[in-house]
């Protein structure tokens, strides 16, 4: 028994030391499979398809500002405003938000310069010495001014006042009593003539001016519309009848005689010469008459308008 548990043990450590070879059918079994790496959590891999995704988004974004960068170093930015830009256009926008001036306003101004008052002295049918106040417009470069010749007929001396305040006899160069037109000529004009613009009367409903020296006021203006062409009047100083008139309601009054009736443009296109009023007061009622300018400036020498 000795013997034996001796050889038992010895075989135990052979075994041990040197273990059986594997048979053919062992060899080709399949090995046992390994322990395989930990998988990724669903959070994980939420965030590396969210990666994925964003790196496209970056990429563009990161494409763009190369661009735009590039743009910028080759294309010059806008010139920086200056406080002139800003002035510049706080005025234009005050000008657009005032209003335009008034036609009649315009009219005026183009015509003032142009302005005459004719004062005279005469003596009445029983020699009473008496005088009378008319207008007149200087009318061409020579400085030849229209009037009335009802104004200045019968008198022996006249004098004229310019817009500018310039002072100075006249004397009468021509007439055309059938239309009742006077042409004066100072003695001394002023330094600088201003000739006003000659126009032509336009259509029923047009806007017309009467600028001249209403009872003595200078300079006055009053507005209105042409309210009939080709009107007749007689003239109940002479029994002279008038034809081819110009018919406004602007208002006309003693002194108003001899001076301009313009347009819109302030271009004069009659000399007014009466008004009618059937009651005996000498006032203007809603009728004015005028000689068209291209009948007056005849007796001056001007062409027709």
């Amino acid at each position: 028994r000795c013997c034996t548990l001796t050889w038992q043990r010895h075989d135990q450590r052979l075994l041990s030391a040197n273990p059986p070879a594997t048979s053919e059918a062992e060899a080709d079994a399949p090995a046992a499979p390994t322990a395989s790496a930990p998988r990724l959590s669903r959070g994980a891999r939420r965030v590396g398809r969210g990666i994925r995704r964003i790196v496209p988004f970056a990429s563009g974004v990161a494409a763009v500002l190369v661009a735009l960068l590039i743009y910028g170093s080759l294309v010059p930015g806008p010139t920086p405003i200056t406080q002139q830009d800003v002035n510049q256009q706080v005025a234009h926008a005050l000008a657009s938000a005032t209003p335009a001036p008034a036609l009649s306003a315009l009219a005026y101004d183009a015509v003032e310069p142009s302005l005459v008052v004719v004062q005279t002295q005469g003596a009445d049918s029983t020699g009473k010495a008496e005088s009378s106040l008319g207008s007149g417009v200087v009318v061409d470069a020579q400085g030849d001014i229209l009037t009335c010749l009802h104004v200045v007929a019968g008198a022996t001396s006249i004098q004229l006042t310019f817009a500018d305040g310039t002072k100075s006899p006249a004397k009468v160069m021509s007439t055309q009593p059938d239309n009742d037109i006077a042409v004066l000529q100072a003695v001394q004009p002023p330094a600088t003539i201003v000739p006003a613009t000659l126009g032509r009367a336009g259509g029923i409903g047009d806007e017309a001016y009467v600028v001249g020296n209403p009872f003595g006021l200078a300079g006055s203006l009053s507005a209105g519309v042409i309210s009939g062409l080709n009107r007749s009047f007689k003239l109940p100083t002479t029994g002279t009848t008038l034809s081819g008139l110009i018919q406004v309601d602007a208002a006309v009054n003693p002194g108003n005689s001899g001076g301009p009736l313009v347009n819109r443009d302030g271009d004069v296109i009659g000399i007014v010469v009466a008004l009618v009023n059937p009651t005996p007061n000498d006032v203007f009622i809603g009728i004015g008459l005028a000689i068209p300018i291209a009948t007056a400036g005849g007796a001056a020498g001007l062409p027709s308008y």
